[in-house]
Parts: structure tokens; C-alpha cells; sequence
């Protein structure tokens, strides 16, 4: 496994959630998932009960219309272990004409288990 790998598994996730894919999302992270997020004001989270429902209101994603891009990614390989952190841009059309450009600072823990890389942790703000 290389950093390169961890970046596009990563972007891979992402576009899993900005299209609502829980089927691959579910393929990519670990049951046993945890997370530190705004929507969760402040408590850990642990597995994927939380993170359906967000898949559930697809109609309603706060990701219809937006594009996503990762910026300055920076991967770290311990063993089994990798750690990736980065600032995830998500840039949307607005009613009036113009575009308007958040920013989210991401870390996300993958684990190599039963062959395949797993995302099992992850850290927004």
C-alpha cells in the first residue's frame, strides 16, 4: 500500500457520501466505525447507525449539487495503520448566480484488516 492509495480510497469514501452510496460506503468502512463530528456536537459516535441517516435523506443531501475536492492530502503509513489529513473543499452553485466554498478539516484512520483497507475512524471539523 502506498500514500497514493490511501488518497484515492479516501476520495472514493467522499464521493460515496456526496451520491448518498451506501452500498459503498458500507463496503469501505469498518462496522465498528467511530467518529468525532459537528452533526454529533461534540460526542463520539460509534458504528453506522448515525451515518444511514444522513444516506436515508438522499432527497434532501446537503451534498446535491456539489463538488468536493481534497485539498493538500498528507497520508501517513504506520503498519497496518494509515492516517490521512487533509482540507475538504465543497463548493456549491447559489440561487442568485454566484458559488459559495466551505472548508472541513478532515482526519481519517484506515486499518488494514482481512486483506482489504477499512476506514475506522474519523475526525471533521
Amino acid at each position: 500500500m502506498n500514500e497514493q492509495e490511501i488518497i484515492n480510497l479516501t476520495e472514493r469514501l467522499i464521493t460515496s457520501i456526496v451520491n448518498s452510496d451506501w452500498e459503498t460506503y458500507t463496503e469501505l468502512c469498518a462496522d465498528d466505525l467511530t467518529a468525532f463530528e459537528p452533526e454529533a456536537e461534540g460526542y463520539l459516535i460509534q458504528g453506522m447507525p448515525f451515518h444511514k441517516h444522513y444516506f436515508d435523506m438522499k432527497e434532501r443531501s446537503p451534498y446535491a449539487g456539489v463538488t468536493t475536492t481534497l485539498s493538500c492530502p498528507h497520508v501517513r503509513i504506520m503498519g497496518d495503520v494509515a492516517i490521512i489529513a487533509y482540507v475538504r473543499l465543497t463548493q456549491r452553485a447559489e440561487s442568485g448566480g454566484g458559488s459559495r466554498t466551505n472548508a472541513f478539516r478532515e482526519t481519517r484512520v484506515w486499518q488494514h484488516r482481512g486483506g482489504v483497507w477499512k476506514h475506522v475512524h474519523f475526525h471533521r471539523s
